[in-house]
């Protein structure tokens, strides 16, 4: 029988920009949130498939967009998890 992955969404803080990440059947796509409930991909980052926990995109993350790291905001931060 096939299983139904839950989507997992997770609002992000990354070196002070707000993300937004949605984990489905695909893997993870990132957005950045716009106003009134818009949002627009990531232009050029792609989530290896296989990372699939949220401490894993966290350190992806962390990796992918360390150049944007200030002491006011040093690290890529969950803000809240079904965002």
């Amino acid at each position: 029988s096939e299983r139904t992955q839950a989507m997992q969404k997770l609002e992000l803080d990354v070196f002070g920009r707000k993300m937004l990440a949605e984990r489905g059947r695909n893997g993870w796509r990132l957005y950045f949130p716009g106003g009134e409930g818009k949002r627009r991909p990531v232009p050029d980052v792609v989530v290896p498939e296989d990372i699939a926990g949220t401490g894993e995109l966290v350190q992806f993350l962390d990796d992918h967009f360390h150049e944007y790291a200030t002491k006011e905001n040093p690290a890529v931060r969950v803000i809240r998890t079904g965002a």
